[in-house]
């Protein structure tokens, strides 16, 4: 959830959901703009069966805790980077939750890591989403030791010039 604008930097949190086969829902909510349909999706997020939500924002960035503030379920904020400070004051609004609010909050356009994060929210409770990141992670790790394979084959220069 968040802007339109949002939406570039959030679509790395859609495309996790759907690589990990994880139903989503992608809405378009401001926390200034269309405050009460903040306040109606953030209040009946459980009870549609919402798990986690993750909630983008910039600049004064109060749309992941206004709904941190609205429901029991976890809030995972993408900090979006804006044009005058290049996220900072989004990241410093969202990462500043009151005591008893929290809100988990990833780097400054990182959508797809707040994705990650709600797929191993679920896997809390998904033995079979569980086993999926594992499996991602192992990926994760034979692509470095692949990239050291060929660094290691071609040597520093050619390595480079071949990225």
């Amino acid at each position: 959830m968040g802007s339109d604008s949002d939406l570039p930097t959030m679509a790395g949190a859609i495309e996790v959901c759907e690589e990990f086969q994880v139903e989503s829902e992608v809405a378009i909510i401001s926390a200034h703009r269309t405050p009460e349909r903040m306040v109606k999706y953030g209040k009946t997020a459980a009870e549609r069966g919402l798990k986690v939500i993750i909630a983008g924002a910039g600049g004064a960035a109060h749309l992941p805790g206004m709904v941190a503030a609205l429901t029991p379920l976890p809030v995972i904020g993408v900090p979006i980077a804006t044009k005058n400070l290049q996220g900072i004051d989004s990241l410093y609004s969202i990462v500043q939750m009151p005591g008893g609010i929290p809100v988990a909050t990833v780097g400054i356009g990182n959508g797809k890591n707040a994705g990650l994060l709600a797929i191993q929210i679920l896997g809390t409770q998904d033995t079979e989403l569980q086993k999926k990141v594992q499996e991602y992670r192992e990926k994760l790790s034979l692509t470095v030791l692949e990239k050291q394979a060929k660094l290691d084959r071609l040597g520093y220069k050619e390595y480079r010039e071949k990225m």
